[in-house]
C-alpha cells in the first residue's frame, strides 16, 4: 500500500473548477471555458480556449493550434500559438516564444526580445482586404503548410514566385486600372445577391461547420456585405469548394452567385 501511495505521489492532480465547461466538436477539436486562470502544459489542437476572468498561460515547449482565444486579463505564450482569433487585455510573447495570430484584440502587446510575432491584424476587414491585394499569390498556395517547417516555407516561397501575378501595364503618366466586374442594377439580380447573403449568414451560424470550412465562407460574407463584387467573384467557388458535404442552403447560395455574374 505504501509503494502504491508511492507511485500515485509522482502524478500531478488535475481540478477542474466549478464552472468549468469542456465539450469537442463534429471535428473532434477540443473547447474550454473556465472561470479562473488557464495553463497549458500539453500540446494540442483545439477550437475555442476561453478564461472568463482569468489569464492563459502556454507553457514552454508546448504547441498549441486554436481558432479562438478568450482571457479576461493577459494571454502569456511562452511556446509556441497559432491561433485566427486572440482576445485579451494584454497579450504577452515570452523570450523565444512564437504567434502566429491573424486578428489580435488587445490593450497592449508585449514582445520580448527573442520572440516572434507574425500576423496581428487589427479587424477581418484589414485581413481581408490584405489578401485582397495578393489574391493572385493566394490562390497558388499550398494547403496544409506547417508554420514552423521549414520545407514548408520553401514550398510557400517556391508557389509565390510560380503564381505571381503579371505586373500591370504602365505608361510615365498612367497606370492601367484592374478590370472592373460591372454591377448588373436590375431587381432581379439584387435578390440573388440579398439571397446568397441572407443563406451564408445562416451557414455560418451552424454549430457543425468545421473552422476550415467557415473561415472561407465567413470571407464570402463579408464581401458581400460590402458589396465588393470583384472579390465575392474571384474567391466564392473555391471556398464553396471548401466543403465536404455542402447543405442545400450553401448549394442554393452557390446557384445565386452563379446566376448573379452570368448575366
Amino acid at each position: 500500500m505504501t509503494a502504491a501511495a508511492a507511485d500515485q505521489s509522482n502524478f500531478p492532480t488535475m481540478i477542474i473548477p466549478r464552472g468549468t465547461e469542456i465539450r469537442v466538436n463534429a471535428t473532434g477539436q477540443l473547447s474550454i471555458k473556465t472561470p479562473g486562470n488557464l495553463v497549458i502544459q500539453n500540446s494540442g489542437i483545439y477550437s475555442e480556449i476561453e478564461s472568463t476572468n482569468g489569464s492563459i498561460r502556454i507553457e514552454e515547449n508546448v504547441t498549441v493550434e486554436a481558432v479562438s482565444i478568450r482571457a479576461g486579463q493577459a494571454c502569456f505564450i511562452q511556446g509556441t500559438l497559432t491561433a485566427w482569433k486572440v482576445h485579451a487585455k494584454r497579450i504577452s510573447l515570452e523570450d523565444r516564444a512564437k504567434a502566429f495570430i491573424m486578428l489580435q484584440e488587445s490593450e497592449s502587446l508585449e514582445l520580448s526580445k527573442g520572440s516572434r510575432l507574425v500576423g496581428n491584424f487589427a479587424s477581418e476587414k484589414e485581413l481581408f482586404l490584405m489578401m485582397g491585394k495578393f489574391q493572385g499569390q493566394l490562390k497558388e498556395l499550398p494547403g496544409g503548410v506547417d508554420m514552423g517547417s521549414p520545407a514548408g516555407l520553401g514550398d510557400v516561397r517556391a508557389s509565390i514566385s510560380a503564381g505571381a501575378a503579371p505586373p500591370i501595364t504602365t505608361t510615365a503618366t498612367h497606370v492601367a486600372p484592374p478590370p472592373v466586374i460591372p454591377t448588373p442594377v436590375r431587381d432581379e439580380a439584387a435578390e440573388h445577391l440579398r439571397l446568397a447573403q441572407s443563406l451564408l449568414e445562416r451557414e455560418i451560424a451552424r454549430t457543425d461547420l468545421a473552422p476550415h470550412e467557415a473561415e472561407p465562407l465567413r470571407e464570402v460574407l463579408y464581401a458581400l456585405r460590402e458589396r465588393n463584387l470583384p472579390r465575392v467573384s474571384s474567391v466564392y467557388r473555391d471556398a464553396f469548394r471548401e466543403s465536404a458535404r455542402p447543405s442545400e442552403g450553401l448549394r442554393q447560395a452557390m446557384e445565386h452567385l452563379d446566376r448573379f455574374f452570368a448575366q
